[in-house]
């Protein structure tokens, strides 16, 4: 039930705002309970007048995008949830070697667009689920390259509510992600590089393939749970101490990666937070070590 004096400060925005809305399908784990306040604007202009009223009213509110990295607790989320899923936020579009894309499409989208146009420099980031604004926040890549290396300029909503466009050296993109003050990332220009299309395919096939030896297997339900430490691996830290494999309720330490915890059917999300405390508590107990999540928990 969402709290009445929030409810009553978003009550012009009816058509878009939905209370006690469930979550489980937009996460990659499908689980967890509903969110207070499910808000999902259909254009620019219904976002900016609905993050107006919560600037001005001083209304906090988080950002979900297919919540690759996010495990929703069982009793549900307090407060506002914002969903950028409407065609206005996931449009993608190329021009001579430059591709831009709404925050809101998926990665999986943009890779596939800009290999379509023979666009190449992404093909690393294959197979990491979650949208662009996902990726782009935590600089997501490998030591071979990064996704704010191609970032010429991105799109964002300031704290007034107004649009705003920042430019690549604007930004800090670091090993922990990307520098961004502003509240709202809208989409992203990115300077790409010419290639066949088939020598582009070539890459992902061969980037698939290694990303997927080292996932569970697609039909499984899981998520990567924690941060590597520096110069360190955390699945290699999970293996050592001997949890690979094990069962809390139906959440598992991932066979193919103890980084993984997968997920069955019946499974609550009580039972991975268990899990991973489970974890934390062994790794610390052997390597005097504590294990940095890499999952947002709401």
């Amino acid at each position: 039930m969402a709290s009445t004096n929030v409810s009553a400060e978003l009550k012009d925005f009816a058509d878009f705002v939905q209370a006690g809305a469930s979550l489980a399908a937009f996460t990659q784990l499908k689980m967890g309970g509903p969110a207070e306040l499910l808000v999902q604007p259909r254009s620019l202009p219904e976002l900016r007048a609905f993050l107006k009223r919560c600037f001005d009213k001083e209304l906090p509110f988080r950002i979900l995008g297919n919540g690759g990295n996010v495990l929703v607790q069982d009793e549900g989320v307090s407060g506002i949830i914002l969903r950028l899923a409407a065609p206005a936020f996931t449009q993608i579009s190329t021009e001579g070697s430059r591709l831009k894309a709404g925050a809101g499409a998926t990665l999986a989208a943009v890779i596939a667009h800009a290999t379509h146009h023979g666009l190449a420099g992404l093909e690393t980031l294959i197979g990491l689920p979650g949208t662009l604004g996902g990726a782009l926040l935590l600089n997501a890549g490998d030591r071979s390259s990064d996704i704010g290396q191609f970032v010429r300029r991105i799109e964002v909503i300031d704290n007034q509510a107004a649009v705003r466009v920042r430019e690549h050296d604007e930004m800090r993109f670091t090993s922990a992600g990307t520098i961004l003050e502003d509240p709202v990332l809208l989409s992203a220009e990115f300077d790409l590089e010419t290639d066949r299309a088939d020598a582009i395919i070539k890459r992902l096939r061969k980037a698939w393939i290694q990303y997927k030896a080292s996932q569970p297997y697609s039909y499984q339900r899981s998520a990567r749970i924690f941060k590597n430490p520096p110069g360190l691996n955390a699945a290699a830290l999970i293996e050592q101490t001997g949890l690979v494999g094990t069962t809390v309720g139906g959440a598992q330490v991932s066979d193919r990666n103890a980084n993984c915890i997968m997920v069955e059917t019946a499974a609550t999300a009580r039972d991975v937070i268990r899990l991973i405390d489970l974890i934390r508590t062994r790794v610390q107990d052997r390597f005097r070590l504590e294990l940095e999540l890499a999952i947002s928990v709401w």
